[in-house]
Protein backbone atom coordinates (compact mmCIF):
# COMPACT_ATOMS: atom_id res chain seq x y z
CA UNK A 1 0.00 0.00 0.00
CA UNK A 2 1.10 3.68 -0.37
CA UNK A 3 0.43 6.35 1.84
CA UNK A 4 0.35 10.13 1.53
CA UNK A 5 -0.04 12.23 4.67
CA UNK A 6 -1.39 15.64 4.59
CA UNK A 7 -1.48 18.52 7.29
CA UNK A 8 -4.58 19.61 8.21
CA UNK A 9 -4.55 21.68 11.20
CA UNK A 10 -2.56 21.87 14.98
CA UNK A 11 -4.51 18.21 15.79
CA UNK A 12 -5.80 16.52 13.10
CA UNK A 13 -4.44 14.49 10.01
CA UNK A 14 -5.42 12.87 7.30
CA UNK A 15 -3.85 9.95 5.05
CA UNK A 16 -4.71 8.42 1.99
CA UNK A 17 -4.32 4.98 1.11
CA UNK A 18 -4.35 3.29 -2.27
CA UNK A 19 -3.43 -0.05 -3.52
CA UNK A 20 -0.37 0.02 -5.61
CA UNK A 21 -0.58 -0.55 -8.83
CA UNK A 22 1.34 -0.77 -11.99
CA UNK A 23 -0.59 2.49 -13.35
CA UNK A 24 0.91 5.86 -12.49
CA UNK A 25 -1.17 6.74 -9.22
CA UNK A 26 -3.07 10.05 -10.01
CA UNK A 27 -3.37 12.11 -7.02
CA UNK A 28 -4.60 15.87 -7.11
CA UNK A 29 -4.84 17.95 -3.91
CA UNK A 30 -8.51 20.19 -3.84
CA UNK A 31 -9.50 22.21 -1.20
CA UNK A 32 -8.24 19.80 1.96
CA UNK A 33 -9.44 16.69 0.16
CA UNK A 34 -8.69 14.45 -2.74
CA UNK A 35 -9.54 14.12 -6.01
CA UNK A 36 -8.37 10.17 -7.37
CA UNK A 37 -9.27 7.68 -9.86
CA UNK A 38 -10.19 5.40 -7.03
CA UNK A 39 -13.39 3.92 -5.73
CA UNK A 40 -15.58 3.45 -2.43
CA UNK A 41 -14.13 6.11 0.21
CA UNK A 42 -14.53 5.36 3.84
CA UNK A 43 -13.00 7.98 6.25
CA UNK A 44 -11.86 6.38 9.59
CA UNK A 45 -11.68 8.76 12.39
CA UNK A 46 -9.27 8.54 15.13
CA UNK A 47 -8.43 9.81 18.58
CA UNK A 48 -5.74 7.74 19.23
CA UNK A 49 -2.88 6.84 16.65
CA UNK A 50 -2.31 3.13 17.80
CA UNK A 51 -6.31 2.43 16.27
CA UNK A 52 -5.18 3.63 12.81
CA UNK A 53 -2.95 0.13 12.06
CA UNK A 54 -5.11 -2.23 13.21
CA UNK A 55 -8.20 -1.01 11.12
CA UNK A 56 -6.13 -0.77 8.16
CA UNK A 57 -5.20 -4.31 9.12
CA UNK A 58 -8.72 -4.76 8.71
CA UNK A 59 -9.81 -3.18 5.79
CA UNK A 60 -6.94 -4.95 4.10
CA UNK A 61 -8.33 -8.09 4.78
CA UNK A 62 -11.97 -7.75 4.69
CA UNK A 63 -12.41 -4.85 2.26
CA UNK A 64 -9.26 -4.07 0.13
CA UNK A 65 -10.95 -2.55 -2.42
CA UNK A 66 -12.22 0.31 -0.29
CA UNK A 67 -10.55 3.73 -0.48
CA UNK A 68 -9.62 4.57 3.13
CA UNK A 69 -9.04 8.10 4.51
CA UNK A 70 -7.61 8.94 7.79
CA UNK A 71 -8.99 11.67 10.30
CA UNK A 72 -6.40 11.80 13.11
CA UNK A 73 -7.69 14.12 16.10
CA UNK A 74 -5.47 13.25 18.99
CA UNK A 75 -6.75 16.19 21.91
CA UNK A 76 -10.08 14.64 21.89
CA UNK A 77 -9.15 11.52 24.33
CA UNK A 78 -7.23 13.69 26.98
CA UNK A 79 -9.59 16.21 26.98
CA UNK A 80 -12.70 13.50 27.61
CA UNK A 81 -10.22 12.52 30.29
CA UNK A 82 -10.05 15.92 31.80
CA UNK A 83 -13.48 16.92 31.63
CA UNK A 84 -14.46 13.72 33.69
CA UNK A 85 -17.52 13.24 31.02
CA UNK A 86 -18.68 14.17 27.25
CA UNK A 87 -19.43 17.95 27.09
CA UNK A 88 -20.92 19.72 24.61
CA UNK A 89 -17.39 21.06 23.02
CA UNK A 90 -16.73 17.28 22.41
CA UNK A 91 -19.77 16.36 20.86
CA UNK A 92 -19.33 19.19 18.49
CA UNK A 93 -15.46 18.58 17.96
CA UNK A 94 -17.00 15.11 17.03
CA UNK A 95 -20.31 16.37 14.50
CA UNK A 96 -17.41 18.32 12.97
CA UNK A 97 -15.32 15.70 12.15
CA UNK A 98 -18.44 13.53 10.54
CA UNK A 99 -18.91 17.13 8.26
CA UNK A 100 -15.29 17.10 7.43
CA UNK A 101 -15.55 13.37 6.12
CA UNK A 102 -19.08 14.44 4.28
CA UNK A 103 -17.07 17.16 3.06
CA UNK A 104 -14.03 14.97 1.12
CA UNK A 105 -16.69 12.84 -0.40
CA UNK A 106 -17.21 10.13 2.18
CA UNK A 107 -19.31 7.42 0.91
CA UNK A 108 -19.66 5.81 4.74
CA UNK A 109 -17.75 7.30 8.49
CA UNK A 110 -16.05 4.35 11.03
CA UNK A 111 -15.36 6.32 14.07
CA UNK A 112 -12.75 4.08 15.72
CA UNK A 113 -12.97 6.21 19.45
CA UNK A 114 -14.93 3.70 22.21
CA UNK A 115 -15.08 6.71 24.32
CA UNK A 116 -17.39 8.93 22.37
CA UNK A 117 -20.87 6.98 21.65
CA UNK A 118 -23.47 9.61 22.33
CA UNK A 119 -21.30 12.31 20.28
CA UNK A 120 -21.08 9.48 16.88
CA UNK A 121 -25.31 8.85 17.38
CA UNK A 122 -25.79 12.75 17.30
CA UNK A 123 -23.15 12.82 14.61
CA UNK A 124 -24.66 10.00 12.74
CA UNK A 125 -28.40 11.29 12.97
CA UNK A 126 -27.06 14.73 11.23
CA UNK A 127 -25.84 13.16 8.27
CA UNK A 128 -27.30 10.84 4.97
CA UNK A 129 -24.39 8.17 4.90
CA UNK A 130 -23.67 5.35 7.23
CA UNK A 131 -21.45 6.19 10.29
CA UNK A 132 -21.23 3.28 12.62
CA UNK A 133 -19.59 3.39 16.17
CA UNK A 134 -16.32 1.39 16.68
CA UNK A 135 -18.10 -1.53 18.33
CA UNK A 136 -21.32 -2.02 17.41
CA UNK A 137 -20.76 -4.76 15.00
CA UNK A 138 -18.76 -6.53 17.57
CA UNK A 139 -21.19 -6.03 20.38
CA UNK A 140 -24.01 -7.65 18.09
CA UNK A 141 -21.55 -10.55 17.55
CA UNK A 142 -21.32 -10.75 21.32
CA UNK A 143 -25.09 -10.73 22.10
CA UNK A 144 -24.76 -13.81 19.47
CA UNK A 145 -22.65 -15.87 21.65
CA UNK A 146 -24.69 -16.00 25.03
CA UNK A 147 -25.64 -14.18 28.11
CA UNK A 148 -22.04 -13.61 30.24
CA UNK A 149 -19.98 -11.39 28.45
CA UNK A 150 -16.60 -9.85 29.11
CA UNK A 151 -15.08 -6.44 28.56
CA UNK A 152 -11.36 -5.59 28.23
CA UNK A 153 -10.62 -1.97 27.79
CA UNK A 154 -7.26 0.17 28.46
CA UNK A 155 -9.52 3.47 28.49
CA UNK A 156 -10.98 3.97 31.47
CA UNK A 157 -13.01 6.78 30.60
CA UNK A 158 -14.57 4.87 27.72
CA UNK A 159 -15.88 2.21 29.80
CA UNK A 160 -19.04 3.75 31.29
CA UNK A 161 -20.19 4.64 27.44
CA UNK A 162 -19.33 1.39 26.20
CA UNK A 163 -21.09 -0.32 28.66
CA UNK A 164 -24.26 2.03 28.42
CA UNK A 165 -24.34 0.99 24.21
CA UNK A 166 -24.19 -2.92 25.38
CA UNK A 167 -27.37 -2.74 27.46
CA UNK A 168 -28.89 -0.68 24.89
CA UNK A 169 -28.21 -3.34 22.29
CA UNK A 170 -29.07 -5.82 24.68
CA UNK A 171 -32.78 -4.35 25.34
CA UNK A 172 -33.42 -3.81 22.00
CA UNK A 173 -33.19 -6.98 20.95
CA UNK A 174 -34.97 -8.16 24.34
CA UNK A 175 -31.49 -9.90 25.83
CA UNK A 176 -30.81 -10.18 29.34
CA UNK A 177 -27.17 -10.16 29.64
CA UNK A 178 -24.48 -9.71 32.49
CA UNK A 179 -21.39 -7.53 31.26
CA UNK A 180 -18.13 -7.83 33.48
CA UNK A 181 -15.80 -5.12 32.44
CA UNK A 182 -12.03 -5.21 33.37
CA UNK A 183 -9.80 -1.73 32.78
CA UNK A 184 -6.10 -3.17 32.10
CA UNK A 185 -4.21 -0.06 34.14
CA UNK A 186 -1.40 0.24 32.11
CA UNK A 187 -1.97 -1.48 28.97
CA UNK A 188 -2.30 1.51 26.98
CA UNK A 189 0.91 3.16 28.42
CA UNK A 190 2.88 0.40 27.41
CA UNK A 191 1.50 0.62 23.94
CA UNK A 192 1.84 4.21 23.42
CA UNK A 193 5.38 3.99 24.30
CA UNK A 194 6.02 1.47 21.80
CA UNK A 195 6.07 -1.81 24.22
CA UNK A 196 3.45 -3.71 22.02
CA UNK A 197 4.44 -7.10 24.13
CA UNK A 198 3.40 -5.53 27.20
CA UNK A 199 0.02 -4.44 26.29
CA UNK A 200 -0.99 -7.61 25.07
CA UNK A 201 0.64 -9.75 27.82
CA UNK A 202 -1.50 -7.41 30.24
CA UNK A 203 -4.59 -8.07 28.21
CA UNK A 204 -4.05 -11.69 28.64
CA UNK A 205 -3.29 -11.91 32.06
CA UNK A 206 -6.20 -9.56 33.00
CA UNK A 207 -8.59 -12.09 30.18
CA UNK A 208 -7.79 -14.90 33.01
CA UNK A 209 -10.26 -13.52 35.65
CA UNK A 210 -13.04 -13.51 32.51
CA UNK A 211 -12.84 -17.51 32.20
CA UNK A 212 -16.30 -18.04 32.92
CA UNK A 213 -17.73 -15.77 30.18
CA UNK A 214 -19.46 -17.04 27.02
CA UNK A 215 -17.51 -13.99 25.20
CA UNK A 216 -14.83 -11.28 25.45
CA UNK A 217 -14.92 -8.30 23.79
CA UNK A 218 -11.25 -6.67 23.51
CA UNK A 219 -13.01 -2.61 23.74
CA UNK A 220 -11.14 -0.99 21.88
CA UNK A 221 -9.23 -0.93 18.19
CA UNK A 222 -5.91 -0.44 19.68
CA UNK A 223 -6.67 -3.76 21.73
CA UNK A 224 -7.30 -5.74 18.53
CA UNK A 225 -3.56 -6.70 18.07
CA UNK A 226 -3.58 -8.65 21.65
CA UNK A 227 -6.24 -11.22 20.09
CA UNK A 228 -3.50 -14.29 19.90
CA UNK A 229 -2.36 -13.65 23.31
CA UNK A 230 -6.00 -13.04 25.20
CA UNK A 231 -7.04 -16.18 22.88
CA UNK A 232 -4.77 -18.54 24.47
CA UNK A 233 -5.64 -17.57 27.54
CA UNK A 234 -8.97 -17.84 27.61
CA UNK A 235 -11.29 -20.98 25.99
CA UNK A 236 -14.48 -18.58 24.93
CA UNK A 237 -14.52 -16.22 22.02
CA UNK A 238 -12.33 -13.93 21.52
CA UNK A 239 -13.97 -10.57 19.66
CA UNK A 240 -12.09 -7.83 17.87
CA UNK A 241 -13.95 -4.46 16.76
CA UNK A 242 -12.22 -3.40 13.66
CA UNK A 243 -13.04 -6.63 11.48
CA UNK A 244 -16.60 -6.54 12.80
CA UNK A 245 -17.26 -3.24 11.78
CA UNK A 246 -14.92 -3.55 8.37
CA UNK A 247 -17.31 -6.35 7.76
CA UNK A 248 -20.96 -4.26 9.03
CA UNK A 249 -19.91 -1.09 6.93
CA UNK A 250 -18.98 -3.18 3.43
CA UNK A 251 -22.32 -4.93 3.51
CA UNK A 252 -24.01 -1.93 4.16
CA UNK A 253 -22.53 -0.24 1.35
CA UNK A 254 -20.85 -2.55 -1.09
Amino acid sequence: MRRFFFFIDTRAYLSYTTPLTTNPLVVRSTFYGLVTAMGTRIVLIHAVSVAMQPVQDAFARGWPEAETVNLLEDSLSPDLEAAGELTRSLMNRIAALARYGIDIGARGILFTCSAFGEAIDAAAAAVEIPVLKPNEAMFGEALEAGDRIGLLATFQPSVPSMEKEFFKMADDRGKTVKLESLWVQGAMDALKSGDGDTHDRLLAQAASNLSSCDAVMLAHFSTARALRSVSRAIDCAVLTSPDSAVGKLKSIID
